[in-house]
């Protein structure tokens, strides 16, 4: 038996689950977790908003609603880049 290919994968980049810690993003066969505590930016907009990601670069994150860009090594080693926004939480 023979598999027939239905389409080519349409969005190389998606939120597969948030919770109230944080989110997780699929970036093609890597997932990894943004918690709220390092990327503040996320933590009080709509779900909607968050799972409209687009990727312009392979290490390049973006959400045009929200107009927050990261690069992916930025949420891979948090720690490396110690800008943290000012907004009140």
């Amino acid at each position: 038996m023979t598999f027939a290919v239905l389409g080519t994968d349409i969005s190389p980049v998606e939120v597969t689950n948030v919770s109230q810690h944080g989110f997780w993003v699929l970036l093609e066969v890597e997932e990894l977790f943004l918690p709220f505590s390092e990327f503040p930016w996320f933590r009080d907009v709509a779900i909607g908003k968050i799972l409209h990601v687009e990727l312009p670069s392979p290490n390049h994150l973006y959400w045009p609603e929200l107009d927050v860009d990261l690069a992916v090594e930025s949420i891979r080693h948090p720690e490396r880049f110690p800008l943290v926004s000012q907004a009140v939480a």
